[in-house]
């Protein structure tokens, strides 16, 4: 029998797929999009499958309104890796794939390319002499441009050529507009390498060698130090996988570090490049993901959405800098980049690459019990050296703006060699707190177990964790004192201070709040190449993956905090980002030196770091790992759970506790811990509790989440509260 049902997964929270009626010459296909009724409101769904059975009388099923495509979005590997994902993390289906397409897509785009906006001279306009338009340069500029061939409207405005311009000279009939649909390039056919390459080292060409050796799936944890030359690995990868007409796929954890990788893969291979992030346009994104798609780009870089995007013939993955805490989603689909690109390479038979200095421990285990194939660069590229490094007590010391004596000396020295200066202080602002000098009071926020950060340049205190923020108050807000101090320091008072301290060099501040206009943090990278900048101030958007040849000296200006959390990661994090900062000093032929300042130098992890390095202190966090029963020796489950009364919130997670105590596979070796209040028990007005479910392995989470959450979305409470899972958390806050 013909099927005449469409089974659809909606963008709605449910658990579940809805059945719709296919009306005669409609063809959905399985993976496209249909547009239904849903309620009173029009919904685009994807079809999941095709049947002539419903559990509804087919009387009572609605039809579909609209079939938006003839072919599916996603290929079948794909397709399978979103529906699994669905069900790895706990999320309903409909929104698991609405949240793998782009905006435009959700809206109901045709998923095709869209027809550009052309300019062309008409014979009037070539008839006009150019002398004539003396007073109106622009339109003369636009005329000479048209007289060499058509253009499009955005490559015109890119030449500051202004929609009014263009359309008084359509008005004046001396050009016309019209659609065209852009050329497929054969980029395969083109294929060339435009840059002399450097000469590998041994180890480096070992590890190209190794992947080179087999095309299909296998996942290669290529660590290698700071400057040890990972991406020229990259690079060489690459080579073979283009020249065969193969696409690629690179993630990145920021937006920060794509313009530099973007210009080192373009310097080197002819093919087209797109790149997908945050900072995109919704039409940029659309036009990114159908590049992938149709194979008009050879390669994507992008953040940790990206992996979502479809190739027509994808040959590898990379993810660079593979153990950064931001390629976890934190809301939603709570999905990690890295472990859903090894799925994605071992469901399309390639090999993926997972690269970094200081890889996260899960990623080690897998590579220590053979899961993973382990490469190594211990050398940095070239004539580059590994910095000294050292520690700098604090205790007792006067210090300006966060910043010592002795590191001021230290920093002079290295400015008056003509070098450049790294400072890394991840505090954005001008100070973390404000309080009254009489009474102690501290400006709090008022929706939030947090309190305000003084932004000066805006004049404002600004809550981090709502975005709340307000005008600097004149006064205190208990006792009426107009003695307010700003205590601790950020960003913005190291600036302030450094260009006291320097006036002879300049600074800048790279960090959020000096990087939001489109643009700004390339411009900036590119003034500090030219050695335009001599201080730079950073967070930890310039503490990874860039090549500065002019650092010398690199400071972590204050991290005590990371030394004393009560996140059990918190040391390894701290570790990475020693490791990350300190390879930003002495990265070419110039020796580097890197000065971590801190109360505590007798901290057992500083003197790891300081004297043994990354690898044992790998080693020993590990055992400590295992002997406490902690990842990546057991799997955590974070339930959240947050409303306007905290009883509501912790009755409802010791309800959750129950119907897992009451499951067939809880044991000793399934303790669930809590409830218990968040580290920061209130945000945004809500109060927030959490339970932890640890369980020996995989699939033990898998059956126990599934048996236990259809119960929990049947509690009276779960329709009071706002709760979410989180599988295997990164951030327990």
């Amino acid at each position: 029998m013909t099927p005449n049902i469409a089974r659809v997964a909606l963008p709605v929270p449910l658990d579940k797929l809805f059945d719709y009626l296919i009306k005669p010459g409609q063809s959905p296909v399985i993976g496209g999009r249909v547009k239904v009724p849903f309620g009173p409101k029009q919904l685009i769904g994807i079809v999941i499958s095709l049947t002539d059975k419903s559990d509804f009388p087919q009387a009572q099923l609605k039809a579909v309104n609209t079939v938006l495509d003839s072919e599916p979005l996603w290929h079948p590997p794909l397709f399978g890796l979103l529906s699994w994902a669905s069900s790895y993390y706990q999320y309903p289906l409909g929104d698991t794939l609405a949240n793998a397409m782009p905006t435009l897509l959700r809206k109901g785009r045709e998923a095709a390319p869209s027809s550009l906006k052309m300019w062309q001279i008409t014979e009037a306009g070539r008839d006009q002499p150019l002398a004539a338009l003396s007073r109106a340069p622009r339109q003369a500029q636009v005329l000479n441009t048209l007289r060499h061939g058509k253009s499009s409207h955005e490559s015109l405005l890119a030449e500051e050529v202004s929609s009014a311009i263009l359309k008084t000279l359509s008005d004046k009939g001396w050009i016309e507009a019209l659609e065209e649909i852009p050329d497929q390039k054969n980029w395969q056919r083109d294929f060339t390498v435009t840059e002399e390459k450097p000469k590998l080292n041994d180890e480096q060409a070992l590890a190209v060698a190794t992947v080179n050796a087999n095309p299909e799936f296998g996942c290669y944890l290529l660590e290698g130090v700071t400057g040890s030359g990972k991406t020229e690995v990259y690079l060489n990868l690459l080579e073979p996988m283009l020249a065969a007409g193969k696409q690629a796929l690179i993630l990145v954890p920021e937006i920060g570090l794509t313009p530099q990788t973007i210009n080192r893969f373009r310097r080197r291979f002819n093919v087209p490049l797109e790149t997908v992030h945050s900072g995109l346009n919704d039409t940029e994104r659309l036009s990114s993901w159908l590049a992938g798609r149709d194979n008009q780009a050879g390669i994507i870089i992008g953040t940790r959405s990206a992996l979502f995007t479809p190739f027509r013939n994808l040959g590898i993955i990379i993810v660079d800098e593979e153990h950064d805490a931001s390629y976890k989603q934190q809301d939603s689909l709570r999905y990690h980049a890295r472990d859903l690109a090894v799925m994605r390479a071992n469901r399309e038979n390639i090999p993926v690459i997972l690269g970094s200095a200081t890889p996260a421990l899960e990623s080690l285990h897998n590579a220590k019990t053979g899961k993973y194939h382990h490469l190594t660069l211990t050398r940095r590229a070239g004539n580059a050296q590994q910095a000294r490094h050292g520690v700098l007590d604090v205790k007792g010391l006067y210090q300006e703006a966060g910043l010592s004596a002795p590191l001021i000396a230290r920093m002079r020295k290295h400015l008056e060699a003509g070098n450049q200066v790294m400072l890394f202080l991840n505090r954005r602002g001008y100070s973390p707190a404000v309080i009254c000098h009489e009474c102690g009071w501290l400006a709090e926020c008022k929706r939030c177990d947090a309190y305000y950060t003084f932004h000066q340049q805006s004049g404002e205190l600004r809550c981090h964790h709502c975005a709340t923020q307000r005008p600097m108050m004149p006064q205190c807000g208990n006792c009426g004192s107009t003695q307010l101090n700003a205590v601790g320091v950020g960003t913005e008072q190291l600036e302030q201070q450094l260009a006291t301290l320097f006036p002879e060099y300049k600074t800048v501040r790279i960090d959020r709040d000096s990087t939001r206009r489109k643009g700004s943090l390339e411009s900036y990278l590119e003034a500090i190449k030219n050695n335009e900048y001599q201080i730079l101030i950073g967070t930890q958007m310039l503490a990874k993956g860039h090549h500065f040849p002019d650092v010398t000296l690199v400071s972590l200006i204050d991290v005590d905090s990371a030394l004393f959390s009560n996140d059990f990661r918190a040391a390894e994090r701290l570790a990475q980002l020693f490791i990350q900062v300190a390879g930003r000093a002495g990265r070419a032929s110039k020796p580097g030196e890197v000065i971590l300042q801190t109360h505590h130098p007798e901290h057992a992890l500083l003197q790891a770091l300081l004297h043994k390095g990354y690898d044992q202190f790998t080693v020993s966090a590990l055992d400590e790992r295992r002997q406490a029963f902690l990842p990546p020796y057991t799997y955590l489950t974070l339930f959240r759970a947050e409303a306007n009364e905290s009883e509501l919130v912790e009755q409802f997670l010791q309800q959750v506790r129950g119907i897992f105590e009451s499951s067939p596979l809880y044991c000793q070796e399934t303790p669930v811990m809590g409830p218990n209040p968040a580290p920061l028990s209130r945000r945004a007005g809500r109060y927030r509790w959490q339970l932890l479910l640890q369980t020996p392995d995989r699939k033990t989470l898998q059956q126990m989440l599934t048996i236990a959450k259809p119960a929990i979305q049947l509690l009276p409470l779960a329709r009071k509260v706002r709760w979410s899972i989180d599988v295997e958390p990164q951030d327990l806050t």
